[in-house]
């Protein structure tokens, strides 16, 4: 490592210093050797360094990052007097350390909430099964966020459990609007596309409204004879004045939209 890299990160005032590090993340985004090993300084003896440096590094450390840093961020993790623990399960999720799951669950009662939800959206990158009993009570948190957020994660952990979880959230809505709830049991497709299929027949609109959102966002084929007959026939209304047969249009052009997704990435 260059010691004038190192240096433009501790000398002048902040200002100055938190551009040096803006020219030292541009540099690492093109490969400059000298720029990483700054950077990785910087999250290595984190302490010795402004916080705000230390956050605006953490932004980007997919661009610098490797496994040396594994130690350090899992110390900043549980570090309440530096206070960048919300950085550091940033840091974490993006570097794919695992190690950092029983710090991230920790987390999930910090009293900032920029720490809660970056350590619910590193669990949904980096936990498996066995966090989704502590994810599953976020579904029902007073920060709609929050509950968002939670959805997302349990989606992206997949299995029984989250399925059991969301599927439980739609049934029995505690909220009226649960889009979130509808994208993320998406991503169970295709097995669960033969539930929301059979609650698209559900006597409650709201339910078939739910169902029709979620339906489209799986961009699965199986998915349109239901969407067609719900935008041709069902006339319900939700508790929201939301049209079921618009929601299976709408969903209709979702599902399109992803699978041009999929062939134009394919292609």
């Amino acid at each position: 490592m260059n010691p004038a890299d190192a240096r433009r990160l501790k000398d002048g005032d902040l200002e100055t210093r938190e551009e040096n590090l803006r020219l030292l993340l541009v540099r690492a985004g093109d490969g400059d050797t000298s720029a990483k090993e700054a950077l990785c300084a910087l999250v290595r003896d984190y302490p010795d360094y402004h916080r705000s440096l230390y956050s605006r590094a953490l932004n980007r450390s997919e661009v610098f990052g490797d496994d040396t840093l594994k130690a350090p961020l899992l110390a900043s993790l549980t570090d309440t007097r530096y206070n960048c623990q919300a950085w550091a399960a940033m840091g974490c999720a993006a570097l794919g350390f695992r190690e950092a799951v029983p710090g991230l669950v920790a987390l999930l009662d910090h009293s900032q909430q920029m720490a809660r939800d970056q350590a619910v959206i590193a669990l949904g990158a980096l936990g498996d099964e066995s966090v989704v009993p502590a994810l599953t009570p976020l579904l029902h948190d007073s920060v709609a966020g929050m509950r968002e957020r939670a959805a997302e994660a349990l989606g992206m952990i997949g299995g029984e459990a989250a399925l059991a979880a969301l599927w439980d959230e739609f049934e029995n809505r505690r909220y009226f609007r649960i889009g979130y709830i509808a994208s993320a049991l998406s991503q169970f497709a295709p097995d669960v596309i033969p539930r929301l299929c059979a609650a698209a027949e559900s006597d409650d609109p709201d339910q078939r409204y739910w169902a029709a959102v979620a339906l489209g966002s799986t961009g699965d084929d199986r998915a349109v004879p239901t969407l067609e007959r719900l935008m041709a026939h069902d006339r319900g209304s939700t508790v929201f004045d939301g049209m079921v047969s618009v929601a299976a249009k709408k969903g209709l052009r979702t599902l399109r939209r992803i699978q041009a997704a999929i062939a134009a990435r394919e292609s």
